[in-house]
């Protein structure tokens, strides 16, 4: 279950969707977070963690390889205040469910409810024995409903980050938020995922993408220079749940995947392993499902490694064709893809003018990622949003990624 972002006034396929909080509506924010707390002469603090959309390197984080995400301008925000009630008060402006838990309940899940995500955080804090007496919070987020953005990360991310400065848990370093969001994620949402999400909310930079080794959690900033393209991302509308999707079924195949490895080379991930290893051990798999599951993470990790050098040498046409040869392999190989998510990127990838079309997130729906030539950018909307309902009777959606900043305070 993901926050449930209920995105007002929603645009026509043939457009492109825009993020609908900017800075300027932080007065706005401010207001409703009044209207629900009072105290106006206590002034709350806000906060803003992004999404993120994966570029390259899918379904490699949990299992140690190379990941290639850019933050978003699409978010969360939280407006935060301390109280000394003894209570931790969580509302949303996208949700109808509200909350207000003693700090002695903290540690217990609200079944089927968005207040776990923040509350998985709490526990986290409390683990640590970091003191608080309370607070008043109220989030609001733009990130679109169900699309694979990374909005439980961002939720997760915000919190952590937001608690850390408000307790002056001045010894938790921006490392440390992201593995406790990702601890939060596992216990209180119960989703083995990996850590690339947390890592790039908090870490990303304008501009740039994020190389990640999910492994060592070795990093480095790599500039995305498009020359004259843009990432263009569609949502597929195909409703898609992460917890009780098949996800969780890929990580046990890729652990008994690394269980046949492991008999003939000392691995505890598939991420350890180079293409040219697998390539020679692949038939020590029997089970020749279980083999194209490792053959797709192996592969994807050395798509990361050529893309990383691609886009150093400004070679964009390369990283578009390592996009498409990517959605190949999650299509035929790891199996996570799906009609709806297919038919986009045909759709997208018969356009003159995009150069790399493939899915992005988890799969089984959510969206897809494409880099489009900026002055098709319309057409190429309004045609593939026109080919995909007619042939799957949705409509999609279509968002302008920019590459930004990751976690951070907004000040009023």
């Amino acid at each position: 279950m993901h926050f449930l972002y209920n995105l007002a006034g929603i645009l026509e396929t043939s457009q492109i969707n825009q993020p609908s909080i900017t800075a300027m509506d932080l007065q706005t924010l401010t207001g409703l977070f009044f209207e629900l707390y009072h105290k106006r002469d206590e002034k709350p603090r806000c906060f803003f963690a992004p999404g993120r959309v994966n570029l390259i390197g899918e379904h490699t984080d949990y299992n140690g390889g190379f990941v290639l995400p850019c933050a978003i301008q699409y978010g969360t925000y939280l407006v935060i205040r301390p109280n000394d009630e003894g209570v931790v008060k969580l509302a949303s402006t996208n949700m109808e469910f509200r909350a207000e838990i003693p700090l002695a309940e903290l540690k217990k899940k609200v079944t089927g409810q968005w207040v776990n995500y923040p509350l998985g955080i709490f526990d986290q804090f409390s683990q640590m024995k970091v003191p608080f007496t309370g607070f008043d919070m109220l989030y609001s987020g733009d990130i679109p409903y169900n699309a694979g953005l990374s909005s439980s990360a961002s939720i997760e991310m915000v919190t952590a980050f937001a608690l850390a400065v408000m307790t002056n848990a001045v010894e938790l370093e921006m490392i440390d938020l992201v593995k406790m969001s990702q601890r939060a994620e596992h216990e209180f949402a119960g989703v083995n995922c990996g850590i690339m999400d947390m890592f790039v909310v908090g870490m990303g930079h304008k501009d740039h993408a994020l190389f990640l080794n999910c492994l060592t959690l070795e990093h480095k900033r790599v500039p995305l220079e498009l020359n004259g393209f843009k990432i263009i991302i569609g949502n597929t509308q195909k409703q898609r749940g992460l917890a009780e999707s098949k996800y969780n079924e890929r990580v046990a195949e890729c652990q008994l995947a690394v269980t046949y490895m492991n008999q003939f080379l000392p691995v505890s991930k598939l991420g350890e392993i180079s293409f040219m290893q697998f390539y020679k051990m692949q038939e020590n798999i029997p089970d020749e499902l279980i083999r194209k599951r490792a053959r797709h993470v192996i592969s994807e990790n050395q798509r990361v490694l050529n893309s990383v050098s691609s886009l150093l040498k400004g070679d964009i046409l390369q990283f578009g064709a390592l996009m498409n040869a990517s959605h190949e392999s999650l299509r035929d190989n790891y199996e996570v893809t799906g009609f709806e998510l297919d038919t986009m990127v045909a759709g997208a990838q018969k356009i003159n003018g995009v150069i790399g079309s493939r899915m992005t997130g988890a799969g089984f729906g959510g969206c897809t990622v494409s880099l489009v030539r900026a002055e098709i950018v319309d057409m190429f909307v309004e045609t593939v949003g026109r080919e995909y309902f007619a042939r799957t009777g949705l409509k999609a959606e279509f968002y302008l990624a920019e590459p930004s900043d990751g976690v951070r305070e907004i000040s009023q």
